[in-house]
């Protein structure tokens, strides 16, 4: 005898999960902003109610830190504290597929010095790069040197992704500013927004907090992340 299930039976086994968007924040230079940026971008989305994953690949731990800071009554963002070192079989990548049923968006931060192997693992399993620079001739420099690596990786020859550039810390206007608009220009790598050099940031990570949860929040910084979040949502 055959066991069959009704139309009704069979389309409630149906799950549709959302395949979430995954966000690669990445610059061998230390300083860059990286986790500034990571977790700005996770209470962001946490903030308009999405399911959000920040993983932490830097042994630093920063943004597993500021998870820890964060208030219980904030909008709820899953950690995975990936830079522990793994047990038994499980790979550096395995916490990127292993996450909350819902999850429409995971954050990945990533270490000082990120290269080799790791570089290629990760560059691997996400669907955006956004890169952190700080408009200083040391940093861009060091940033011309990891997106040369970047492009070299395995892993984005045979798949290339969408990758952006974020300015962090910056002060418009002035003579090395120009100088890192040019450089991206000639990589032909969109200069999607700019993070100002402003005490908020620092205030809002002492409680875990991003910059959208502070009331006093000034609305050019928020304009620069949603300019950076339209552009990911416009190439998802």
């Amino acid at each position: 005898m055959v066991n069959t299930l009704s139309v009704s039976e069979s389309r409630a086994r149906v799950v549709n999960t959302p395949t979430p968007t995954r966000i690669l924040v990445a610059n061998a230079k230390g300083g860059s902003g990286k986790t500034t940026v990571a977790t700005n971008l996770s209470s962001f989305y946490a903030s308009r109610d999405e399911q959000c994953a920040l993983i932490d690949f830097d042994p630093q731990g920063s943004s597993a830190q500021w998870l820890q800071l964060r208030q219980n009554v904030r909008s709820k963002i899953h950690g995975v504290n990936a830079f522990k070192k793994a047990t038994g079989h499980v790979t550096r990548t395995w916490y990127l597929r292993n996450l909350p049923e819902k999850t429409t968006k995971v954050v990945i931060d990533t270490p000082a010095g990120l290269s080799g192997m790791l570089l290629n693992d990760l560059v691997r399993e996400c669907d955006f790069i956004i890169i952190p620079v700080t408009p200083s001739p040391i940093d861009i420099r060091a940033t011309t040197f990891f997106i040369k690596e970047l492009f070299l990786s395995a892993a984005y020859r045979s798949n290339k992704k969408k990758i952006a550039v974020v300015a962090n810390r910056v002060r418009k206007n002035t003579l090395v500013y120009s100088k890192l608009e040019l450089f991206l220009k000639s990589l032909k790598i969109p200069f999607v927004s700019t993070i100002r050099d402003t005490q908020y940031y620092i205030r809002a990570s002492e409680y875990g907090l991003g910059i959208h949860d502070l009331q006093n929040a000034q609305k050019k910084d928020l304009s620069d992340w949603q300019k950076l979040v339209d552009w990911i949502d416009e190439n998802s």
